[in-house]
Protein backbone atom coordinates (compact mmCIF):
# COMPACT_ATOMS: atom_id res chain seq x y z
CA UNK A 1 0.00 0.00 0.00
CA UNK A 2 1.02 3.52 -0.56
CA UNK A 3 1.74 5.63 2.50
CA UNK A 4 -0.41 8.07 1.45
CA UNK A 5 -3.51 5.67 2.38
CA UNK A 6 -2.08 3.73 5.11
CA UNK A 7 -3.59 0.32 6.05
CA UNK A 8 -3.85 -1.01 9.43
CA UNK A 9 -5.28 -4.16 10.46
CA UNK A 10 -6.11 -5.20 14.00
CA UNK A 11 -8.18 -8.48 14.66
CA UNK A 12 -11.01 -8.28 12.49
CA UNK A 13 -10.73 -4.17 12.25
CA UNK A 14 -9.14 -2.55 9.49
CA UNK A 15 -8.68 1.57 9.52
CA UNK A 16 -7.84 3.77 6.36
CA UNK A 17 -5.99 6.38 7.07
CA UNK A 18 -5.55 9.27 4.49
CA UNK A 19 -2.01 9.96 4.76
CA UNK A 20 -1.50 14.32 3.71
CA UNK A 21 -1.61 16.10 6.45
CA UNK A 22 0.64 18.77 5.31
CA UNK A 23 -1.89 19.30 2.57
CA UNK A 24 -4.63 18.64 4.65
CA UNK A 25 -5.52 15.23 3.15
CA UNK A 26 -6.84 16.90 -0.32
CA UNK A 27 -7.99 14.21 -2.39
CA UNK A 28 -8.77 13.26 -6.04
CA UNK A 29 -4.98 13.43 -7.55
CA UNK A 30 -4.11 10.90 -10.38
CA UNK A 31 -3.84 7.51 -8.94
CA UNK A 32 -6.37 8.28 -6.28
CA UNK A 33 -8.35 5.66 -8.37
CA UNK A 34 -6.38 2.80 -8.00
CA UNK A 35 -5.05 3.46 -4.27
CA UNK A 36 -8.67 3.31 -3.25
CA UNK A 37 -9.60 0.58 -5.39
CA UNK A 38 -6.72 -1.66 -3.90
CA UNK A 39 -7.32 -0.76 -0.66
CA UNK A 40 -11.01 -2.06 -1.03
CA UNK A 41 -9.85 -5.19 -2.82
CA UNK A 42 -7.70 -6.33 0.14
CA UNK A 43 -10.35 -5.77 2.42
CA UNK A 44 -12.62 -7.74 0.11
CA UNK A 45 -10.18 -10.58 -0.27
CA UNK A 46 -9.00 -10.64 3.29
CA UNK A 47 -12.46 -12.65 5.38
CA UNK A 48 -11.11 -12.36 8.64
CA UNK A 49 -12.09 -8.43 8.78
CA UNK A 50 -15.48 -7.23 9.63
CA UNK A 51 -15.71 -3.91 10.19
CA UNK A 52 -14.00 -0.80 8.58
CA UNK A 53 -12.78 2.62 9.55
CA UNK A 54 -11.60 5.54 7.42
CA UNK A 55 -10.28 8.60 9.08
CA UNK A 56 -7.49 11.06 7.86
CA UNK A 57 -4.21 12.15 9.59
CA UNK A 58 -3.05 15.31 11.42
CA UNK A 59 -5.68 17.99 12.06
CA UNK A 60 -8.16 17.79 8.93
CA UNK A 61 -10.45 14.47 7.53
CA UNK A 62 -10.01 16.14 4.13
CA UNK A 63 -10.44 19.43 2.85
CA UNK A 64 -11.29 18.36 -0.59
CA UNK A 65 -10.47 18.54 -4.38
CA UNK A 66 -6.75 20.03 -5.14
CA UNK A 67 -7.48 23.93 -5.49
CA UNK A 68 -4.30 24.54 -6.67
CA UNK A 69 -4.31 22.09 -9.12
CA UNK A 70 -7.64 23.62 -10.45
CA UNK A 71 -5.87 27.10 -10.98
CA UNK A 72 -2.99 25.74 -12.34
CA UNK A 73 -5.18 23.10 -14.74
CA UNK A 74 -2.36 20.31 -13.36
CA UNK A 75 -2.73 16.31 -13.01
CA UNK A 76 -6.37 15.55 -13.02
CA UNK A 77 -7.62 19.44 -13.89
CA UNK A 78 -5.50 19.09 -16.95
CA UNK A 79 -6.69 19.24 -21.04
CA UNK A 80 -10.27 19.87 -21.84
CA UNK A 81 -13.40 18.90 -20.86
CA UNK A 82 -13.27 15.50 -22.60
CA UNK A 83 -10.36 14.88 -20.56
CA UNK A 84 -11.49 16.06 -17.27
CA UNK A 85 -14.29 14.16 -17.24
CA UNK A 86 -12.49 10.85 -18.09
CA UNK A 87 -10.13 12.01 -14.99
CA UNK A 88 -13.35 12.44 -12.97
CA UNK A 89 -14.60 8.72 -14.31
CA UNK A 90 -11.09 7.49 -13.15
CA UNK A 91 -9.95 9.34 -10.20
CA UNK A 92 -12.89 10.48 -7.92
CA UNK A 93 -15.27 7.91 -9.41
CA UNK A 94 -13.00 4.90 -8.88
CA UNK A 95 -12.71 6.11 -5.26
CA UNK A 96 -15.61 7.06 -4.65
CA UNK A 97 -17.25 3.44 -6.07
CA UNK A 98 -14.24 1.22 -4.01
CA UNK A 99 -15.43 3.01 -1.13
CA UNK A 100 -19.23 2.65 -1.63
CA UNK A 101 -18.77 -1.28 -2.27
CA UNK A 102 -17.38 -2.32 0.26
CA UNK A 103 -19.36 -5.39 1.87
CA UNK A 104 -18.07 -4.67 5.45
CA UNK A 105 -20.00 -1.79 7.79
CA UNK A 106 -17.57 1.13 7.08
CA UNK A 107 -17.08 3.73 10.03
CA UNK A 108 -15.74 7.51 9.08
CA UNK A 109 -13.96 9.15 12.16
CA UNK A 110 -14.25 12.65 11.38
CA UNK A 111 -11.73 14.23 13.17
CA UNK A 112 -11.78 17.77 11.09
CA UNK A 113 -13.01 19.68 8.37
CA UNK A 114 -14.41 17.55 5.92
CA UNK A 115 -14.98 19.32 3.21
CA UNK A 116 -16.37 19.31 -0.82
CA UNK A 117 -14.76 15.71 -1.91
CA UNK A 118 -13.80 15.14 1.46
CA UNK A 119 -17.53 15.77 2.75
CA UNK A 120 -18.91 13.49 0.17
CA UNK A 121 -16.29 10.54 0.86
CA UNK A 122 -17.54 10.76 4.68
CA UNK A 123 -21.08 10.31 3.52
CA UNK A 124 -20.32 7.01 1.89
CA UNK A 125 -19.80 5.41 4.85
CA UNK A 126 -22.35 3.44 6.83
CA UNK A 127 -21.51 5.37 10.27
CA UNK A 128 -20.18 8.72 10.75
CA UNK A 129 -18.58 9.63 13.99
CA UNK A 130 -17.37 13.24 14.12
CA UNK A 131 -14.79 15.04 16.63
CA UNK A 132 -15.72 18.29 18.13
CA UNK A 133 -13.10 20.06 15.66
CA UNK A 134 -14.77 18.59 12.48
CA UNK A 135 -16.61 20.98 10.07
CA UNK A 136 -18.70 19.98 7.24
CA UNK A 137 -19.50 21.41 3.78
CA UNK A 138 -20.36 21.42 0.59
CA UNK A 139 -18.10 24.34 -0.97
CA UNK A 140 -18.53 23.35 -4.73
CA UNK A 141 -20.19 26.43 -5.78
CA UNK A 142 -17.60 28.75 -4.55
CA UNK A 143 -15.51 27.55 -6.90
CA UNK A 144 -17.48 27.49 -9.85
CA UNK A 145 -18.03 23.94 -9.56
CA UNK A 146 -21.16 21.52 -8.84
CA UNK A 147 -20.56 17.89 -6.47
CA UNK A 148 -18.21 16.35 -9.72
CA UNK A 149 -18.46 12.75 -7.36
CA UNK A 150 -21.64 12.40 -6.71
CA UNK A 151 -22.55 14.30 -3.50
CA UNK A 152 -25.53 15.93 -4.61
CA UNK A 153 -27.24 12.20 -4.52
CA UNK A 154 -25.58 10.89 -1.43
CA UNK A 155 -25.58 13.95 0.79
CA UNK A 156 -29.42 13.85 0.51
CA UNK A 157 -30.23 9.97 0.72
CA UNK A 158 -28.72 11.01 4.69
CA UNK A 159 -30.02 14.64 5.59
CA UNK A 160 -33.05 15.39 3.22
CA UNK A 161 -33.07 17.31 0.20
CA UNK A 162 -33.90 20.81 2.01
CA UNK A 163 -31.30 20.13 4.10
CA UNK A 164 -28.71 19.09 1.12
CA UNK A 165 -29.69 22.06 -1.06
CA UNK A 166 -28.90 24.43 2.21
CA UNK A 167 -25.81 22.93 2.68
CA UNK A 168 -24.92 22.59 -1.38
CA UNK A 169 -26.16 26.30 -2.46
CA UNK A 170 -24.93 28.59 -0.12
CA UNK A 171 -21.50 27.09 0.93
CA UNK A 172 -21.97 26.96 4.58
CA UNK A 173 -20.24 25.21 6.58
CA UNK A 174 -21.27 23.29 9.58
CA UNK A 175 -19.67 22.48 12.72
CA UNK A 176 -20.03 18.71 14.52
CA UNK A 177 -23.23 19.57 16.31
CA UNK A 178 -25.07 20.84 13.91
CA UNK A 179 -24.22 17.56 11.72
CA UNK A 180 -25.01 15.30 14.50
CA UNK A 181 -28.66 17.51 14.90
CA UNK A 182 -28.98 17.27 11.20
CA UNK A 183 -28.44 13.61 11.20
CA UNK A 184 -25.34 13.81 9.24
CA UNK A 185 -23.41 12.20 11.95
CA UNK A 186 -24.24 9.84 14.68
CA UNK A 187 -22.30 10.85 18.15
CA UNK A 188 -19.48 13.49 18.45
CA UNK A 189 -16.69 12.93 20.71
CA UNK A 190 -13.66 15.09 22.41
CA UNK A 191 -10.61 14.89 19.79
CA UNK A 192 -8.43 12.65 21.71
CA UNK A 193 -11.79 9.85 22.05
CA UNK A 194 -12.78 9.75 18.82
CA UNK A 195 -10.62 6.80 17.16
CA UNK A 196 -11.11 4.97 20.68
CA UNK A 197 -15.25 5.53 19.90
CA UNK A 198 -14.50 4.56 16.57
CA UNK A 199 -12.84 0.94 17.57
CA UNK A 200 -14.89 0.57 20.66
CA UNK A 201 -18.19 0.84 17.75
CA UNK A 202 -16.08 -1.57 15.33
CA UNK A 203 -15.56 -3.97 17.73
CA UNK A 204 -19.26 -3.85 18.66
CA UNK A 205 -19.93 -4.85 15.19
CA UNK A 206 -17.37 -7.24 14.36
CA UNK A 207 -19.00 -9.43 17.47
CA UNK A 208 -22.04 -10.33 15.00
CA UNK A 209 -22.00 -13.09 12.48
CA UNK A 210 -20.21 -12.25 9.56
CA UNK A 211 -22.41 -13.34 6.68
CA UNK A 212 -24.88 -11.60 8.28
CA UNK A 213 -23.21 -8.90 8.66
CA UNK A 214 -22.04 -8.38 5.01
CA UNK A 215 -26.51 -8.97 4.41
CA UNK A 216 -27.56 -6.69 6.87
CA UNK A 217 -25.32 -3.95 4.92
CA UNK A 218 -26.89 -4.80 2.03
CA UNK A 219 -30.23 -4.91 3.34
CA UNK A 220 -29.65 -1.53 4.24
CA UNK A 221 -28.34 0.46 1.44
CA UNK A 222 -31.53 -1.48 -0.94
CA UNK A 223 -33.74 0.44 1.85
CA UNK A 224 -32.26 3.42 0.63
CA UNK A 225 -32.50 3.28 -2.87
CA UNK A 226 -35.18 0.10 -3.53
CA UNK A 227 -39.11 -0.02 -3.75
CA UNK A 228 -40.44 -2.11 -0.47
CA UNK A 229 -41.76 -5.04 -2.49
CA UNK A 230 -37.91 -5.50 -3.55
CA UNK A 231 -36.69 -5.39 -0.55
CA UNK A 232 -39.70 -7.52 1.00
CA UNK A 233 -38.27 -10.06 -1.38
CA UNK A 234 -34.56 -9.50 -0.70
CA UNK A 235 -35.07 -10.10 3.38
CA UNK A 236 -36.56 -12.86 2.29
CA UNK A 237 -33.96 -14.56 -0.03
CA UNK A 238 -31.17 -13.33 2.59
CA UNK A 239 -33.07 -14.68 5.52
CA UNK A 240 -33.53 -18.09 4.18
CA UNK A 241 -29.80 -18.96 3.46
CA UNK A 242 -29.07 -17.23 6.97
CA UNK A 243 -31.42 -19.45 8.65
CA UNK A 244 -29.23 -22.12 7.34
CA UNK A 245 -25.88 -21.19 8.73
CA UNK A 246 -23.86 -22.72 11.17
CA UNK A 247 -23.54 -19.06 12.70
CA UNK A 248 -27.11 -19.07 13.15
CA UNK A 249 -27.46 -22.54 15.03
CA UNK A 250 -24.83 -20.87 17.32
CA UNK A 251 -26.22 -17.88 17.74
CA UNK A 252 -29.69 -19.86 19.04
CA UNK A 253 -27.18 -22.35 21.05
CA UNK A 254 -25.39 -19.44 22.85
CA UNK A 255 -28.65 -17.63 23.42
CA UNK A 256 -29.98 -20.84 25.14
CA UNK A 257 -27.02 -21.85 26.64
CA UNK A 258 -26.76 -18.18 28.16
CA UNK A 259 -23.24 -17.58 27.13
CA UNK A 260 -21.04 -15.12 24.34
CA UNK A 261 -21.53 -17.05 20.52
CA UNK A 262 -18.47 -17.94 19.02
CA UNK A 263 -19.10 -17.39 15.02
CA UNK A 264 -16.84 -18.71 12.05
CA UNK A 265 -18.47 -16.93 8.89
CA UNK A 266 -19.74 -20.61 7.63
Amino acid sequence: MSDELLYEKDGPLVVLKINRPRERNLLGRIGDGALFEQAAARVQADAAVRCAILTGAGSAFSSGGDVKAMRDRSGPFAGGSAELRENYRNEIHRMVRALWNLDVPLIAAVNGPAIGLGNDVACIADIRLASEKALFGQTFLKLGLIPGDGGAWILQQLIGYSRAAQLLLTGQLINAETARDWGLVSEVTAPDELLIRAHELAGEIAKQPPAALRMAKQLLRAGRQDRFGSVMEMSANLQGILQRTRDHDEALAAFFEKRPPEFTGK
